[in-house]
């Protein structure tokens, strides 16, 4: 384990956001922001994302989960709209998609690569 405290800090407001491509596929209006990278599992496992007005991520499933907080904005999830400041735990398991009408900035722990359902 590396002791200095400075190999554990992202300073995310000195990197770029960059396009979301995820197995070659580009899901256009959405941007990535690593915040921890897992050198063991070679993925991000927690990471900001930004939704351009109108941007989906498509059905999907969670093996292990996740967890999302809104920074910013709105999204759909299931139907339902979560809002700055809102949380959402989402058990192993859960089948979703994610639109943004207006733009967002999201918070994601994602412990396991998700399974993409249907583009």
């Amino acid at each position: 384990m590396k002791t200095d405290i400075h190999h554990y800090i992202t300073k995310s407001n000195h990197t770029t956001w960059e396009p979301l491509i995820e197995k070659g596929v580009n899901y256009n209006g959405i941007y990535v922001k690593s915040l921890r990278y897992d050198e063991a599992s070679g993925r991000s496992k927690t990471i900001l994302l930004k939704f351009d007005a109108g941007a989906k991520y498509p059905y999907h499933n969670h093996p292990a989960g996740e967890e999302i907080f809104v920074l910013e904005g709105e999204a759909l999830v299931e139907g339902t709209t979560l809002q700055q400041g809102d949380y959402l735990y989402t058990p192993p398991g859960f089948k979703h998609a994610v639109y943004s009408p207006n733009g967002a900035t999201l918070l994601f722990v994602v412990p396991e690569e998700v399974e993409i359902l249907s583009e």
